[in-house]
């Protein structure tokens, strides 16, 4: 059993750096990419994994790992199946939120914005950059889908990889990106004591970035 005792023997206390508004980039892409940048050189693990939180017809939330892609004017590009759940979330409700973790730096970036699809032609490019293996998943798998036994999941991948026995694999039309464009991007830097440093940057009505410390 877990106990609460040993979840309090984890507590870590963060000491690695502060926060300023003087350090701050004026605009959130461009903070964005100085800390990118800074846990691709620590390195950080798969520093391009953050989680995707959607909301169903309900309200209810979910969360799951995406690799990030890109990130530009636009906002934060990511590709899926369009009929998984979260797609199929995304297509009732166009909002999202996205938070990146990098403990070695001890460093969340949250982001909330609205979302929309990327161009098919986009969507095309960067599936042909990917693996032949991973081309062949993505009409492999009915995303999100209950199956019989990971039997019925190989035997798709065989059927599959005798359609397209040659390295041209086509882009599923089920299968795309999506952008997030951000309306509030929160950068945190852990402090001792658990007095964080929390910047937010939010939109005004004129589309300007307002940037404001958060109390921790």
């Amino acid at each position: 059993m877990l106990k609460t005792g040993s979840l309090a023997d984890l507590r870590r206390d963060y000491t690695l750096a502060g926060l300023r508004r003087a350090d701050l980039a004026p605009t959130p892409l461009a903070q964005f990419h100085h800390w990118f940048d800074q846990a691709v050189a620590a390195p950080v693990p798969e520093p391009n994994a953050m989680t995707l939180a959607t909301t169903d017809t309900a309200g209810q939330p979910s969360a799951r790992i995406v690799l990030l892609k890109a990130a530009d004017e636009r906002g934060f590009v990511f590709f899926t199946n369009y009929d998984s759940r979260k797609g199929r979330e995304l297509t009732h409700n166009p909002r999202a939120a996205l938070v990146f973790f990098w403990p070695q730096l001890e460093r969340q970036i949250c982001v909330s914005g609205q979302v929309t699809r990327v161009s098919a032609e986009e969507s095309t490019a960067y599936f042909n950059s990917r693996p032949r293996g991973s081309r062949l998943a993505a009409w492999t798998s009915s995303q999100s889908e209950a199956i019989a036994d990971r039997a019925a999941l190989e035997e798709r991948l065989r059927e599959i990889t005798e359609k397209y026995p040659d390295e041209e694999v086509a882009r599923p039309p089920h299968w795309g990106g999506y952008c997030l464009a951000p309306a509030r991007v929160e950068f945190w830097q852990g402090r001792p004591n658990r007095l964080h440093d929390r910047f937010q940057y939010r939109k005004d009505p004129t589309g300007e970035w307002i940037i404001e410390r958060l109390s921790p």
